[in-house]
């Protein structure tokens, strides 16, 4: 039985071949009655892209890089989770790679892109300055994630966290919370993540009219767990530190300061109310559930495919940097206002 192809499905839907990739892509910019059309085509054809024959045809490999800095942090394995089921349903796999938050991972990710095996990258950049990076990615096209600044050429997606952290410090605001520390900035080298997370606290106190006490900026290792952080909030606690509010710069963060709460006898959200950030899984099964900054991963995901299938398909403009939703997911530990 011959193959179906694409213009098969194309002359069937009565559209172009280029419609019928789009939709087959998953491209966000096609509507929903031209989707539904092409799709009713490709169901009653029984289509299946031929991937071996579109790598011929087209020089690539169906295969796209996603590298982390470290895939044991949970934001990180969820957030691949997730980036897997956008690409599949765009008709790509991914090859997943650890950087290991280090001068050399983020080197060797991108050094070893040039083997051909893959069409294109997304990566969570941390120790590499933008000219290093720009030196390293030999005209590969690649979409930067997160806060550290990416080459002027290239694209990035990030979440807004000054925004985030600001919300985030004006519920806990609201909830008459005035001694709000923070728990997560680094002792060695400053990220730019914690930079725009700590810009963001200060600034909700400084509107609140509320200090920013630099005693209330706790201390943990820039690759710290939970442990850590637990270990740190307690050091603090022991010499005196007073807080009634606590943003921590991420949810491991957030569950070692409950342990280190608990062990000081103060009740978490009656004494202290936690804000944790990412919302990952785990968040809601800890005692109590933990309230958290949601950044919007499927949105993060969709455009940063979006961003780099426009590159693969031969855009070559200036960089594009976008930005996506989050929200605040309320729990126990720093609950809703009561209506």
């Amino acid at each position: 039985m011959r193959r179906v192809t694409l213009q098969d499905v194309a002359d069937r839907a009565g559209v172009s071949m280029k419609t019928v990739s789009n939709v087959v892509r998953g491209y966000q910019h096609v509507s929903p009655g031209m989707r539904a059309r092409v799709q009713a085509a490709i169901d009653e054809l029984g289509y299946r892209p031929n991937r071996t024959g579109r790598s011929l045809a087209t020089g690539r490999s169906s295969m796209i890089g996603l590298a982390f800095p470290d895939l044991r942090r949970p934001y990180f394995a969820e957030l691949a989770h997730v980036f897997a089921r956008v690409a599949q349903a765009r008709g790509y796999h991914l090859l997943l790679a650890e950087t290991g938050a280090t001068v050399e991972g983020e080197r060797s990710v991108l050094r070893d892109q040039e083997a051909g095996i893959l069409d294109g990258m997304v990566l969570q950049p941390q120790m590499l300055a933008a000219r290093e990076l720009d030196v390293e990615r030999h005209g590969m096209p690649i979409v930067f994630l997160g806060e550290d600044p990416p080459p002027d050429d290239a694209d990035q997606v990030a979440i807004d966290n000054v925004a985030a952290a600001r919300e985030a410090v004006e519920h806990l605001v609201r909830l008459g919370r005035r001694r709000i520390g923070f728990l997560g900035h680094e002792t060695e080298r400053v990220s730019w993540t914690s930079r725009l997370r700590i810009e963001g606290y200060r600034t909700a106190l400084e509107q609140a009219g509320l200090e920013a006490d630099p005693r209330r900026l706790v201390e943990r290792r820039q690759d710290g767990d939970a442990r850590d952080a637990e270990e740190a909030l307690d050091a603090a606690l022991s010499a005196g530190l007073e807080l009634d509010g606590l943003l921590c710069r991420d949810d491991l963060a957030a569950i070692g300061a409950l342990r280190a709460l608990r062990r000081h006898g103060l009740d978490v959200p009656g004494d202290v109310a936690v804000v944790g950030w990412d919302a990952i899984e785990l968040g809601a099964s800890t005692a109590p559930s933990l309230t958290s900054v949601a950044p919007d991963t499927r949105a993060l995901a969709e455009r940063a495919l979006d961003l780099l299938l426009d590159r693969l398909d031969g855009y070559a403009g200036p960089g594009r940097h976008v930005t996506v939703g989050h929200t605040l997911a309320l729990r126990e530990s720093a609950p809703a206002l009561p209506d």
